[in-house]
């Protein structure tokens, strides 16, 4: 094992991440940047950011991993004002560091900020969508957290009710197979409503332009009752809205989804 691996290892199994920084400045005239990404990952778990922050801008060359660390260090501390700040200031970014961003917004409950995050995101060009893979689903639950208890629940909720009577109108009957809970009728009929991906199309339908089309990128495949609800306010609403699940992509537009309703 080399010496800078013998330290990496240190930093990993021990709590005394002051000491071990010492030893490595007595070693090292010039650490490897592997070993001190490692270094200010050692600090950011223990919470000591500015001593993360030290580190990090004692680089002669930072690399992408040196930005990240620490990006994704103020965005689980939840220190949003300097993770924008470091998101700025990279001279490149990867699918982790916008999964920070948006984690960090989502973490703290701004849903629209985090929501825009990801759409800039979509918009950047240089990804494809098959790799965006959001770490233990943070924002997927940092999402639904919010969109629970942020001060536009009230607004989502009324917007999906307003959808709800109107796709009744033009045909739609909730499926109720798709609930698996021993519930009255009612009950399931309200739990239905309440699915991830329709709450995020209603939030979508209130912040998004008239026009624009709405992008719903789910971890789960989606029911059948929610692909039957979308096509319906896909007309209902004259809008494009595009479904990412573990499937597949539905394109849903004019009550139509470009799957065939096989999926």
């Amino acid at each position: 094992m080399s010496l800078s691996n013998h330290y990496c290892a240190l930093l990993k199994h021990c709590c005394e991440t002051k000491k071990v920084h010492c030893r490595i400045i007595k070693a090292f005239r010039n650490p490897e940047t592997f070993l001190l990404n490692n270094l200010v990952n050692a600090y950011a778990k223990l919470g000591s950011i500015t001593y993360a922050r030290r580190v990090f801008d004692q680089m002669p060359q930072p690399n992408l991993y040196s930005w990240n660390t620490l990006l994704s260090s103020y965005s689980k501390l939840g220190r949003l004002p300097e993770m924008e700040r470091v998101f700025d200031a990279m001279p490149t970014r990867d699918v982790v560091s916008w999964n920070s961003l948006i984690s960090g917004y989502a973490g703290c409950g701004f849903l629209v900020q985090s929501v825009k995050a990801y759409n800039l995101m979509l918009n950047d060009g240089s990804f494809n969508l098959n790799r965006i893979a959001l770490s233990k689903n943070q924002f997927y639950h940092g999402l639904l957290r919010c969109l629970i208890s942020n001060p536009y629940s009230d607004q989502i909720y009324l917007e999906l009710e307003k959808l709800n009577y109107k796709m009744v109108q033009e045909g739609y009957v909730p499926d109720m197979n798709f609930v698996l809970h021993d519930v009255e009728d009612s009950e399931k009929i309200k739990m239905l409503n309440h699915h991830s991906e329709k709450l995020a199309i209603a939030f979508g339908l209130i912040f998004i332009p008239p026009g624009l089309p709405i992008r719903v990128v789910k971890n789960l495949r989606v029911c059948g009752d929610c692909h039957n609800a979308t096509k319906y306010i896909s007309k209902i609403t004259q809008r494009e809205i595009l479904v990412r699940d573990t499937a597949r992509f539905h394109l849903f537009k004019d009550e139509i989804c470009s799957c065939g309703d096989f999926w």
